[in-house]
Parts: C-alpha cells; sequence; structure tokens
C-alpha cells in the first residue's frame, strides 16, 4: 500500500495508482476501450477494486479533448467516484527543479506532465500511462511507472 497522501478535501486513503490523461483518453474516446495494455492494466485494476487516483488537471485535460455536454456530464459523473491528488506549493516548487534537471539534460518536459510526474513521486503512486515523455522523466527522478 502506498502512503497516506493529501487529497481533495473530504478524502484520505492508502492510495496506489495514478492514471494519465492518455490512457484515460484510449479507455474513453472509442465505443470499445483500445487494446493496449495500459487500458487493460487500468480495466483489471478497476474490476478488482485497487485504488485509482486522478488530479483536477487530469479531469481538466479530458474534459477539454471531449466535446457536446453529453460526453462532458459523463466524464463528469465518471470522475466523481475517484479521489483527486492535489498539489500544494512544495509540489509546484519540487515540479520546476524537477523540469530544471530534465531541460538540462535535453528532456523536454510540460509544465503539466512535470507537476503530475512530481505528484506520483511525493506520494508514491505508481504512474499508467502511455506518454513516453514519463520515461524519460523517470531517468531523473524516482517516478515509478506501471510495467505490462
Amino acid at each position: 500500500m502506498g502512503r497516506r497522501l493529501r487529497v481533495q478535501e473530504g478524502e484520505s486513503a492508502a492510495l496506489s495508482l495514478f492514471v494519465d490523461t492518455s490512457v484515460w483518453s484510449l479507455l474513453l474516446r472509442r465505443d470499445q476501450p483500445a487494446d493496449v495494455p495500459e487500458v487493460r492494466g487500468l480495466v483489471r485494476a478497476l474490476e478488482a477494486g485497487e485504488r485509482v487516483v486522478t488530479s483536477g488537471l487530469v479531469l481538466q485535460e479530458l474534459l477539454q479533448g471531449f466535446t457536446g455536454p453529453k460526453a462532458h456530464e459523463q466524464i463528469v459523473e465518471r470522475f466523481a467516484a475517484f479521489p483527486l491528488v492535489v498539489p500544494d506549493r512544495q509540489d509546484h516548487i519540487a515540479a520546476a527543479e524537477l523540469r530544471t534537471v530534465c531541460r538540462k539534460r535535453g528532456v523536454q518536459v510540460g509544465t503539466i506532465d512535470v507537476l503530475l510526474a512530481q505528484l506520483c513521486v511525493r506520494h508514491e503512486l505508481t504512474l499508467l500511462t502511455t506518454d513516453g515523455v514519463f520515461g524519460l522523466m523517470a531517468n531523473h527522478c524516482p517516478l515509478h511507472i506501471w510495467k505490462a
């Protein structure tokens, strides 16, 4: 089990799996989920009742990527069941430092991705993603990425 972490008000639990936008998109964008290891891993985790968390940033990215009020409502409704990991001031500072380290080593990382990585590192969460930039970041920090 992971350690206790700061989540949205009213939530506090030992959590272990943080799912990135890339995997949620593959699961939600189709009538049939994409047949890739990461989506299968997420489905297995959900079916097994494992703790799955997300962040407001992931929720926002998903909502921005889908059009129409029906899709919007469905995402909001589905994600109400998942605790949101909330970054604090130190997370933003550490994310900026990680981004600087990565940039100096030739790895270009976006602001949101580096903050998500920092949340996973701080709270000892395993990151489930299809985005290769996280693997590059993991070479420069103790980020644990889910593997099939």
